[in-house]
C-alpha cells in the first residue's frame, strides 16, 4: 500500500490521491486499506514516515560503521541521499508534494523533524572530527552541516525538475565539490581521499 501511495503521490499529487486511487494502483480492496490505514492522512503520514526512515537507514548503515574514517562516513550521508532507490523521480515527487502542500507541511515536520536533526547533528559532529584531524582551522562545522542539508534539497528539486539535465552523479560531484573546497585533505572532487 506504501509503495501504491508513493506512486498515486507521483502522479496526481497529494490532493488528487484518494485512497481509491491507491487501491486501485495496489489492486487492493477498499476494505482492506480502511481496515490498516482509517484515513488518506494517516496513509499519507505512514508513507512519509517509510520514506523518512528508507533514507535514515541507508545512511546509518554505513555511517555508523566504527571501522570507517570520518570522512568515509560523511561520504556515506552524500551518498545515501543521491542513490537510485531513494533518490529517483517517483520518491522525490513525494517529498516535494510534502514540503508544497501547506496542509502537509505540519506533518511533514512532524514525521522527519527528529531524524533530519539528526543527520544534522551527525554530519556536524563529523566536519568537527576532520577540523581536528586536518588542523582546519578556519571551517565551521554546524555551517558546512547546514549547507550539505541545502544541497542534499537543493539537488534532489534539480533531479525532479531537470532529469535529463541533472542527475544523481551530477548532485554528488557538486557536493564532493564543495567538501573539496573544504576539507581538501580528505576529499577531492571525486569523493573522499583514501586512507593512507
Amino acid at each position: 500500500m506504501i509503495e501504491a501511495t508513493i506512486t498515486s503521490i507521483s502522479r496526481h499529487g497529494i490532493s488528487g490521491t484518494t485512497l481509491t486511487t491507491v487501491t486501485g494502483i495496489a489492486e487492493l480492496s477498499l476494505g482492506l486499506v480502511n481496515f490498516h490505514f482509517k484515513s488518506k492522512d494517516a496513509l499519507l503520514v505512514e508513507t512519509l514516515n517509510y520514506l523518512a526512515a528508507e533514507l535514515r537507514d541507508r545512511w546509518q548503515e554505513t555511517a555508523r560503521r566504527p571501522d570507517l574514517a570520518p570522512h568515509e562516513k560523511l561520504s556515506a550521508i552524500v551518498e545515501a541521499h543521491f542513490e537510485g532507490g531513494i533518490s529517483n523521480r517517483r520518491k522525490l515527487a513525494v517529498w516535494f508534494a510534502f514540503f508544497g502542500e501547506t496542509k502537509q507541511r505540519k506533518s511533514y515536520r512532524e514525521c522527519t523533524a527528529a531524524l533530519d536533526m539528526e543527520r544534522l547533528d551527525t554530519s556536524t559532529e563529523l566536519c568537527r572530527a576532520l577540523i581536528g584531524q586536518g588542523g582546519y582551522d578556519d571551517v565551521n562545522p554546524e555551517g558546512i552541516g547546514e549547507a550539505l542539508e541545502a544541497l542534499f534539497d537543493g539537488f534532489w528539486l534539480n533531479i525532479l525538475m531537470y532529469p535529463a539535465r541533472f542527475t544523481n552523479n551530477d548532485a554528488k560531484a557538486q557536493i564532493y565539490a564543495y567538501l573539496a573546497g573544504q576539507f581538501p585533505r580528505h576529499f577531492t572532487e571525486a569523493g573522499p581521499r583514501q586512507k593512507d
